[in-house]
């Protein structure tokens, strides 16, 4: 009888909050009751779909055919093959579409804070097989950006993982030593420039031969990690492994399933 009472009891204050202050989804404007994801109902949070299955064993981008894959599980793209990553490997569980790219945005950009916990949630329930790691690390923030925003959503994201698999997370070894234009708003070449050099370690003993897991919100061109692995990885430690939630992915490889509407954009704002 307890039991039955714990597991609707959260969901009986959601709807009695929600009748006195009412809210609607973000995505399709429906009002919200019991729904368990803070600005989304539950039929446009289930919209999130995967990652197409086909993918580089080294960066995880998504090649345009399964066929890639289909005999040769370990291959890997152009880009990796030319200039391989500092990072060992890279795991995206997502593709950044909508709702999910809204959840981040509205995370990230509008300081909604409460989305941590169901967006650390997705992360969890498709973590990939990580073999050992020793030290969960989040990719900082500049000291002035972090002021400005007033967290680091990929410390949030890693705290929840960490966790999750009762591993240790280090928030203060890795640091953003200068402040750059943001990422979003700069070419391809721009962006290798804009983060050369941007990563550093305070204590590098802390991860010396240390086996490192990544986190950050969103996968672009992938030049933040591959920055922050350099770093670690001259700091002494061992393999770098690289796990964000969502990632940008080119019109034609968003697979059909995830392909929702876009109603309410929330552009991003003071980044």
């Amino acid at each position: 009888m307890d039991r039955r009472i714990s597991e609707w009891m959260p969901g009986l204050v959601r709807r009695t909050i929600r009748f006195v202050l009412p809210m609607h989804c973000s995505i399709c404007d429906s009002s919200l009751t019991d729904d368990p994801t803070p600005h989304f109902c539950t039929d446009c949070w289930r919209t999130i779909g995967l990652m197409p299955s086909s993918r580089c064993s080294r960066c995880d981008r998504p090649f345009p055919s399964a066929i890639a894959t289909a005999y040769s599980p370990n291959h890997m793209c152009q880009s990796c093959l030319i200039r391989p990553p500092s990072y060992t490997r890279a795991w995206t569980l997502y593709p950044y579409t909508s709702p999910l790219r809204d959840a981040i945005r509205l995370f990230k950009y509008r300081g909604t804070v409460s989305l941590a916990s169901a967006l650390g949630a997705l992360m969890i329930k498709q973590l990939p097989l990580l073999d050992r790691v020793d030290v969960i690390i989040p990719v900082p923030l500049h000291a002035e950006r972090l002021r400005q925003r007033e967290f680091n959503q990929s410390l949030l994201l890693a705290d929840q993982i960490g966790r999750a698999l009762g591993i240790a997370v280090s928030y203060t070894n890795l640091l953003r030593t200068t402040s750059s234009p943001p990422q979003t708003s700069l070419t391809k070449q721009r962006r290798l420039r804009n983060l050369r050099g941007a990563f550093a370690l305070q204590c590098p003993d802390e991860i010396r031969h240390k086996r490192v897991l990544l986190i950050d919100d969103v996968f672009t061109t992938g030049t933040t990690v591959n920055e922050c692995a350099k770093s670690l990885r001259r700091a002494g430690s061992s393999d770098v492994l690289v796990l964000t939630l969502g990632r940008t992915l080119d019109h034609d490889l968003i697979p059909d399933h995830v392909r929702v509407p876009h109603r309410h954009p929330f552009e991003p704002f003071g980044v």
